[in-house]
């Protein structure tokens, strides 16, 4: 095993990840001290995906969501202001909060009864007179917040650091595509609300193996996902042969693997040579009518607004371990070495009528999470792939990451952006540069961009 330092000197990480060959050693994968030092260098700096502001409409709303392996409660206090609060009580450690979303007034830790309100502040101690002598200083030992909270178009984005850039800085040149994932179907900002609940489950593998791979990896889909494709799950059912994904129009555009090297950020982009949107083509036959009108209503006022800007670029993984797309936010948090909890959440329209959510609902029902048929493909690929890859000869054989090794280019209507062809493992060598580039930063002085005074 590769002994990793905890000094800012030689931690052999170097070594393990070499792409200017194209070669990552398995170790980054399945060594357990390197996971321990990830929780440390990615997970306490990373901007890191919290939840969205429909999950706590209303004062005292609470839903408790994650940060690498720690569980955090995203609050709304009782002056509608968001929080961010790492689950412990601050005497012995306790979760305060134990169910996975609802509406409370205090969070009472159950093992001594210290209790702090939904701003984070502890406000009850038992036998505070009798014993504390009321000497406690009760507001030092507030729950923990988040160092920084982003409420960006209605998402919500936390970090432990302080140093750490602005959100819209650590997005870079995938700012306009996530902002645009939470858009309504006609182009409102911040127009959607999440389904409820949250599909939870766990993955025995290392959560890089999807969290690296998806939105980077064009190259597995025809061999994966060709019994999908011939199902017909796609909301069109048998038409035009079937297919998993909705019909389009033809639009001009090219696609490509697109990403920011520098962020790690990326995913299957397009440039397109018109400005604007595509028509809309009715796709939801096996729905009621009054689905293919609302959408192609709001496809109209889409258009409209963006007759004349080009929207290149997209949805994409933020890094390090959250894709964000149109319809669906994949999240993989690290668990341990060999083991990821993988959550789905889904935007739909939050003025759609029922009739319209119903059908995405089950749209994605059938193509997402641990049931939908996309993703059961995927998951036998790389529950198989951790655990052959963790014995002692098979982690001595690095993994290759040539496709289109140097042929990458770049593209000056999307700056900051760094483009290969559309099966190409480009996106997927920008997230182990940022990987690694984390792993071996002092602060966030080492890394980019540096944040703003």
């Amino acid at each position: 095993m590769v002994q990793i330092l905890r000094s800012l000197g030689d931690r052999s990480l170097q070594q393990l990840v070499d792409l200017e060959r194209g070669l990552v050693n398995r170790e980054v994968y399945v060594n357990p001290d390197i996971y321990q030092q990830e929780l440390e260098q990615v997970f306490a700096r990373a901007w890191l995906f919290v939840g969205h502001e429909s999950l706590v409409p209303n004062p005292g709303d609470f839903f408790q969501s994650r940060m690498g392996e720690e569980a955090v409660i995203l609050v709304r206090d009782h002056k509608s202001k968001l929080h961010v609060f790492l689950n412990t009580c601050r005497h012995r450690g306790m979760k305060v909060c134990r169910y996975d979303e609802g509406n409370a007034r205090l969070f009472t830790c159950p093992f001594h009864g210290w209790s702090y309100d939904t701003d984070g502040r502890l406000v009850g101690v038992p036998h505070f007179k009798a014993a504390y002598r009321e000497e406690l200083d009760k507001s030092a030992f507030g729950l923990h917040e988040v160092a920084q909270l982003c409420n960006y178009y209605g998402s919500i984005w936390a970090t432990w650091d302080p140093n750490a850039p602005s959100f819209p800085e650590y997005l870079g040149p995938y700012a306009d595509g996530i902002r645009w994932c939470f858009q309504s179907l006609d182009g409102e900002d911040a127009g959607v609300e999440l389904f409820r609940p949250v599909m939870r489950w766990r993955l025995p593998c290392n959560w890089k193996f999807p969290a690296f791979s998806f939105d980077g990896d064009t190259l597995h889909g025809v061999t994966t996902h060709r019994s999908i494709n011939v199902a017909a799950i796609g909301p069109q059912g048998e038409r035009k042969d079937g297919d998993r994904h909705p019909m389009r129009a033809t639009f001009p555009q090219n696609r490509y693997e697109m990403s920011s090297r520098a962020l790690g950020h990326g995913g299957h982009n397009s440039i397109y040579e018109l400005p604007g949107v595509a028509e809309y083509v009715d796709t939801w036959q096996t729905e009621p009518p009054e689905v293919d009108e609302y959408h192609r209503q709001a496809r109209e006022k889409k258009a409209k607004k963006y007759e004349r800007q080009y929207l290149h670029g997209g949805g994409a993984l933020v890094f390090p371990n959250v894709n964000i797309q149109e319809e669906r936010i994949l999240q993989w948090h690290p668990h341990r070495v060999g083991i990821t909890e993988s959550w789905r959440l889904f935007q739909v329209d939050k003025n759609a009528p029922k009739v319209v959510k119903d059908a995405q609902r089950r749209y994605m029902m059938r193509y997402a999470g641990p049931a939908g048929l996309t993703e059961s493909d995927d998951m036998e690929n790389w529950n198989y792939a951790h655990a052959a890859s963790s014995g002692t000869i098979a982690a001595r054989i690095p993994y290759n990451f040539q496709c289109g090794l140097g042929h990458e280019f770049t593209d000056e209507r999307v700056p900051g952006m760094t483009l290969n062809f559309g099966i190409a493992e480009e996106n997927q060598r920008s997230r182990l540069r940022r990987w690694l580039a984390f792993m071996e930063a002092g602060s966030w002085n080492d890394l980019y961009p540096v944040k703003k005074d």
